[in-house]
């Protein structure tokens, strides 16, 4: 019987970012001899491993995404309860319609508040702990060690408060973004509109609506370039990080919808596991509440994609977007074409083209010469 040679050549299952990441991450890795050309019939450009390696090593930031989402999902159940208990309470002045309708009206004031609480405090939580992450993951992408003496909480709140001096800059700049690429994501529909497919615009609709979920991870990836390039003009790195972006939307929408599929599948496997414990938290709530089951079991599923779903995703796409962009430089082409698409874009570019950095304060120390 005789055998074909078939030429192979060593493949990285998990690349560092340089050699010097390849200790200091401390993630585990393994070279295989794959077949020539087996390589392009990967499904994805990112690594599960080096992904799920980086979260470790970011505990501190994954424990408080923990404590943030986790204790947000247990208020909603909480405060809901508590509002349909007062309801129930009250209820006792009146009939039995009487009291299902103050209960499931207590129920919806004390769900409310707690998201209007939530809502509020959107700024803070993408300041703070987003934007924080974000900033911790860079360095150990790049393969640098965290400063000695300091937690990478701190270390985080020092380097975001560089690129973004208020929490309202940093939103303003994600909500910019955000509309930046729906407009790119447009661009898709409008293709296959034009296209003499039977069913073209159907499908064209479906897939608009499942790449707008799938590029909710982007947004983040943006934001990381800006921190990445430390650059003194954040709205100007945004605008630089948005082309790069757009001139390589092939590679970058083909990961986003893998791991759309993934974060979404695995939230879906989380809620039908907690629609038990959440019936059994409804079941506690006075005049049960049908359909509070679902709702709870929808949180708790969102709490974990939030806080750990999530970063998985976002660790991905910057890891596939900085080894994409590597050496490019924004295309005027495509920086003329998404102007056109996109006010929003415009807004970036007017709000890169008219900043002016902060002034430093006379007595800061560092603005004092020298001798």
């Amino acid at each position: 019987m005789a055998f074909k040679f078939v030429p192979s050549r060593k493949l990285n299952i998990f690349p560092p970012a340089n050699e010097r990441g390849r200790a200091k991450i401390g993630i585990l890795y393994s070279a295989v001899d794959i077949p020539v050309g087996l390589e392009q019939l990967k499904m994805w450009d990112f690594s599960v491993g080096r992904a799920l390696g980086l979260m470790v090593n970011t505990l501190p930031f994954i424990l408080l995404r923990i404590a943030v989402y986790f204790g947000a999902a247990l208020a909603y159940v909480l405060i809901t309860g508590a509002g349909a208990g007062i309801g129930w309470g009250i209820g006792g002045f009146g009939d039995e319609g009487f009291r299902a309708s103050t209960t499931m009206w207590g129920g919806v004031i004390g769900f409310g508040a707690v998201a209007t609480v939530m809502y509020l405090a959107r700024e803070y939580i993408l300041y703070v702990v987003k934007a924080g992450h974000i900033a911790v993951l860079i360095k150990l992408l790049d393969g640098e060690e965290m400063p000695e003496g300091r937690s990478q909480v701190a270390y985080a709140r020092a380097e975001v408060t560089k690129r973004f001096s208020q929490a309202s800059v940093l939103f303003g700049i994600d909500q910019l973004v955000k509309g930046v690429l729906r407009a790119i994501t447009g661009l898709i529909r409008g293709l296959l509109g034009v296209l003499p497919i039977p069913g073209a615009q159907q499908f064209g609709a479906v897939l608009r609506a499942f790449l707008r979920i799938a590029v909710g991870f982007v947004d983040e990836v943006i934001l990381a370039y800006a921190i990445r390039t430390k650059s003194d003009n954040a709205w100007a790195s945004a605008q630089t990080g948005v082309v790069l972006y757009a001139q390589n939307y092939k590679p970058m929408l083909k990961n986003a919808a893998w791991l759309a599929l993934i974060v979404y599948g695995l939230s879906f496997v989380v809620f039908l596991v907690m629609l038990a414990p959440a019936a059994l938290a409804v079941y506690l709530i006075p005049g049960a509440w049908s359909a509070g089951g679902i709702v709870f079991a929808l949180l708790f599923a969102w709490a974990v994609k939030a806080a750990l779903l999530e970063p998985f995703a976002v660790t991905c796409m910057m890891d596939v977007y900085f080894r994409t962009i590597e050496g490019q430089d924004p295309d005027p082409a495509w920086e003329a074409k998404l102007e056109k698409l996109s006010k929003k874009f415009s807004s970036l570019k007017e709000k890169a083209q008219s900043y002016q950095p902060p002034r430093t304060a006379p007595d800061d120390p560092a603005a004092m010469p020298v001798g």
